[in-house]
This record gives C-alpha cells, sequence and structure tokens, in this order.
C-alpha cells in the first residue's frame, strides 16, 4: 500500500505547532529541528514558510493571545481596567511570551486588535491621537511589567521560600545604612518585611489593582486638564 503525501502546512501551522512546544517545554525548547518534530515533518519543510526562528517566534508572539474581549459599555476608564486585567491574564497563561525579543512596534494581526481595542476605548475622550498612543503603550508596558515580576516571583518562591520569609526582613537590617539609604531604612525599621512570607498570591494581584489604579489616576488628571 502506497503512502499518500503528507498535508501541505503553511505558517499558522508551524505556529500552532511551536505554541505547543513552548506551553508543554518551555520557550527554550522551541527551535526548527523541534517543531518539524513536533509536526512529523522534516526540518527544511519548514522552512519553506517561516525563514528563520526570529520569524517564528513573532509569529508566535502574535499568536499567543485570543481575541481581544469585548469591553463594557460605559466610561474609558472602566474600558481600559477590563482591557488591562484580560491581557494580563493572557500572558500569565503563556508566561514564555514574556522571554521573547521586541524587535520593534506591533505588526501581527493579534497583536494589532489588541492596540485597536485599547484604542477605542479612549474614543470620546479629548486627548489627541499621539495622546492616545502614548497611553495604550504605557498601560501596555505597566501591564507587562507587571506580569514579569509575577511570573519571576513566583518561580523565585516556587524555588527558595526561605528568600520570602522574615528573613529578608533580617537581612535588610544588617545591609541596608540609614545614611545612605534613609527612605529604605524607615521602611525596614517599620517592620514592613518582617513577614513570614513575603510572597502571596492575594497580595500580588493586590498590589496590580493598586498600580492600575494610578496609571488610570494619572491618564484621569491629563484628560481633566485638556478638557
Amino acid at each position: 500500500m502506497k503512502r499518500g503525501r503528507k498535508p501541505t502546512i503553511d505558517a499558522a501551522d508551524i505556529t500552532r505547532a511551536a505554541i505547543a512546544v513552548a506551553d508543554a517545554e518551555g520557550l527554550a525548547a522551541v527551535s526548527m529541528a523541534r517543531v518539524a518534530q513536533e509536526m512529523g515533518n522534516a526540518t527544511m519543510a519548514l522552512y519553506r514558510h517561516v525563514k528563520s526562528k526570529d520569524e517564528l517566534l513573532t509569529l508566535m508572539g502574535d499568536a499567543a493571545f485570543d481575541e481581544p474581549p469585548p469591553l463594557p459599555d460605559g466610561e474609558w476608564r472602566d474600558k481600559l481596567e477590563v482591557w488591562a486585567k484580560e491581557l494580563l491574564k493572557g500572558v500569565r497563561k503563556r508566561p514564555w511570551f514574556l522571554q521573547i525579543p521586541m524587535s520593534g512596534p506591533p505588526t501581527g494581526p493579534r497583536s494589532l486588535a489588541w492596540f485597536d481595542s485599547a484604542l477605542g476605548a479612549l474614543e470620546g475622550t479629548p486627548l489627541e491621537a499621539g495622546e492616545k498612543v502614548g497611553v495604550v503603550m504605557g498601560l501596555m508596558t505597566f501591564v507587562h511589567g507587571e506580569a514579569w515580576l509575577s511570573v519571576a516571583l513566583t518561580k523565585g518562591f516556587e524555588d527558595d521560600p526561605a528568600r520570602f520569609s522574615r528573613q529578608y526582613g533580617q537581612r535588610l537590617r544588617e545591609i541596608v545604612d540609614p545614611r545612605r539609604m534613609p527612605a529604605l531604612a524607615k521602611i525596614v525599621a517599620a517592620g514592613v518585611f518582617d513577614m513570614d512570607d513575603l510572597f502571596d498570591a492575594d497580595d500580588v494581584a493586590a498590589e496590580f489593582d493598586f498600580g492600575l489604579h494610578l496609571f488610570l489616576e494619572g491618564v484621569a488628571a491629563h484628560i481633566g486638564g485638556r478638557s
């Protein structure tokens, strides 16, 4: 019995296979050879559709997220709050996304859809076009930074919980010189770090909400000044 021809593949198929590898084994495991193995194809067959690993990573970064969610009716602030929290959820779902090098502004269809969604939330405000872009890019930077921090701290806690105990506060008392770092010394002396568990998932969520509140407060003040 003759074997049938292998079904044709395209860049979308290759991207999905690469994402499956990253989800299971991490971004470091992704290579053209490993993805070809995942698909049951020869490595050179992939290069007919994706020119390099860098191009593959770019495609993966765009396809890592679902389509942006529908935003609620109402004020721009409520819309951006939902947008930011959904973006954070997407990054946490695939933390390897944070390891993909960023070589330029977004050009992929999924990334541009998220960009458009956030810009649309600012419709009806007195902000100029460039200001809207600045707000969205600033919010995106905040979300990505918070996601990176939470992922890194989660891994650090899993690897060595003792580093997040009250030992940290004790260590700071030994190394923080009040003459050189007076503000930090006051915080240490106040006992802020004297806790048995400095890492808590609920605290991470609360800190994100507080940071998002401050960011949106700043945008609201700027809009108030413009109007």
